[in-house]
């Protein structure tokens, strides 16, 4: 019984040792300009943290190519998120909230939570809100 605990406790530590999303909170740069806080929170069918700064990415190249940016994700919950998004020279934008009432995030969410953060760093480049 013993030996069958202790192989299952190794293999849950090399399980975390090798990179699967076993650290508590450590947020981990996902792009450049991105990073994810609470990402295990995410449903893995939604993509998770890479694609969600994927999202951003792709939303940001399309309505305000150019604009330097970094944005900080934290994921509250299965079915919502918040952003502080943070422009090169230093201003930071209007804090960025998406929630999903009716069930968990999924890319689609992503994609309307993205073009949301697109939208502000737009108008700033266009001289503020």
């Amino acid at each position: 019984m013993r030996e069958g605990l202790a192989r299952i406790a190794i293999a849950a530590a090399l399980g975390c040792a090798s990179g699967s999303a076993c650290a508590m909170s450590a947020a981990e740069p996902q792009a450049e300009g991105c990073r994810v806080i609470g990402g295990e929170k995410l449903p893995a069918e939604s993509g998770g943290a890479d694609a969600l700064c994927r999202a951003i990415q792709a939303a940001v190249s399309e309505q305000a190519p150019g604009q330097g940016y970094s944005v900080e994700v934290r994921v509250l919950g299965s079915s919502r998120l918040s952003a502080v998004v943070t422009t090169d020279d230093g201003r930071k934008l209007p804090e960025q909230n998406f929630g999903s009432m009716d069930k968990v995030l999924t890319s689609g969410s992503f994609e309307r939570f993205a073009t949301a953060i697109a939208t502000e760093l737009a108008k700033e480049e266009a001289g503020g809100s």
